[in-house]
């Protein structure tokens, strides 16, 4: 009988596992959110919605800028949102009141391997969503600058840490019910006037929100990087301190029950 010897690290051996955890976890997480018609009403339907009803009504046309080539990006970062802050948050919050998280407690994932997994779900989700909102974008008449493209996946990235991180803490230190109204209404909020969809303005007190709001930060990042080509360094700076801090909460404070 031929035997293998593992001489592995045991520390790479960890890394393995733990991959295979997330991903395994990333996969039911992402199954469970397109099988969700509420979830997919959230994460896609309101969005493509909301990009026909801004471009229709010319909410953002300008004489020397289209307004769709500002709405995509936005409903770009809406769709972020959609499906990593509010999506994750109420699925969550409801899986913890089921028990579902009191079983995940007593399986090698952990919690962060839960936040992780449920960072894949998101990107996986964002995929369709890019798709689907890319594809309506350009049937609108949107179009993008190629050079900004890696630039965008950065704050794709970022922006879906940062919210599934921000819902994680929601639904784990809040009960379902206060879950589901807050992450709802910061959708509405950040959506509407948190620099998300609408940009905010240069000047005024609105201005300064726009320094430390995550969603501005994700809303002018993706409109640098679509519209300009141009990579917001303060913007992805912003994203990523929201995504460590927001992380770090929801590892110290979330309840698995």
């Amino acid at each position: 009988m031929n035997t293998r010897l593992d001489t592995s690290p045991a520390g790479t051996s960890n890394a393995r596992s733990l991959a295979r955890r997330v991903l395994a976890q990333g996969r039911y997480e992402t199954v469970t959110a397109l099988r969700n018609g509420e979830q997919l009403l959230i994460s896609l339907i309101l969005p493509v919605m909301a990009l026909f009803g801004v471009v229709w009504a010319g909410l953002l046309d300008r004489p020397d800028v289209d307004g769709v080539d500002v709405a995509v990006p936005g409903v770009l970062a809406l769709a972020v949102l959609s499906s990593a802050l509010t999506g994750q948050g109420i699925a969550t919050g409801f899986d913890r009141r089921y028990g579902v998280l009191a079983y995940l407690s007593t399986t090698p994932l952990g919690p962060a391997g839960l936040i992780l997994g449920k960072a894949v779900a998101v990107l996986s989700v964002l995929v369709l969503q890019v798709v689907v909102i890319g594809g309506v974008g350009l049937a609108l008449g949107w179009r993008p600058d190629p050079a900004g493209i890696p630039a965008a996946l950065l704050f794709f990235l970022a922006g879906a840490a940062a919210f599934t991180a921000i819902g994680l803490f929601i639904a784990g230190t809040a009960r379902p019910e206060a879950t589901l109204a807050l992450t709802n209404l910061m959708w509405v909020l950040l959506g509407a006037v948190g620099g998300v969809v609408f940009p905010l303005p240069e000047s005024g007190w609105l201005a300064g929100l726009g320094v430390v709001l995550p969603s501005a930060a994700l809303g002018d990042g993706l409109r640098a990087a679509l519209g300009a080509g141009a990579l917001d360094v303060g913007a992805l700076l912003t994203l990523i301190a929201w995504a460590a801090l927001a992380t770090a909460g929801a590892l110290r404070w979330f309840k698995w029950r």
